[in-house]
């Protein structure tokens, strides 16, 4: 498995945040998806939805189980991939682009610090 991009942040629960100015994009690592196999419906929470660091913003099943997906930060859910409807098997595809789950308007990001950078979350899930 190759290392998870640099340019982000990742929770023990195995989601990846990405912000960009005051957005945060949200989605599961590919250790994650190895970890589920293949995802076969995801259901998230509908834009305007307000989030606290902590909260879950939806979940993603696959043939093995369900899992639910965290945000870390405070904020507001503005837009959900709706591409996943129609296609889930896109997160198994590629987890760290068009796999994205949902994008947070943040309203407070102190939550992204307990993230670990990708070197860390790599040193610990990847072998």
């Amino acid at each position: 498995m190759s290392p998870p991009p640099a340019d982000r942040k990742y929770a023990e629960t195995h989601e990846w945040h990405m912000i960009d100015g005051d957005t945060l994009t949200i989605g599961i690592s590919a250790f994650a998806v190895d970890q589920l196999t293949d995802v076969t419906y995801v259901e998230m929470k509908e834009p305007g939805t307000a989030v606290s660091a902590g909260d879950t913003v939806g979940e993603v099943e696959s043939v093995k189980t369900t899992s639910e997906v965290y945000c870390y930060a405070d904020g507001e859910i503005v837009e959900v991939n709706g591409e996943l409807a129609d296609n889930p098997g896109l997160i198994n595809e590629d987890p760290y682009g068009k796999g994205w789950l949902v994008k947070v308007k943040v309203s407070d990001a102190s939550g992204l610090d307990k993230l670990m950078d990708a070197e860390t979350y790599a040193s610990e899930h990847i072998s």
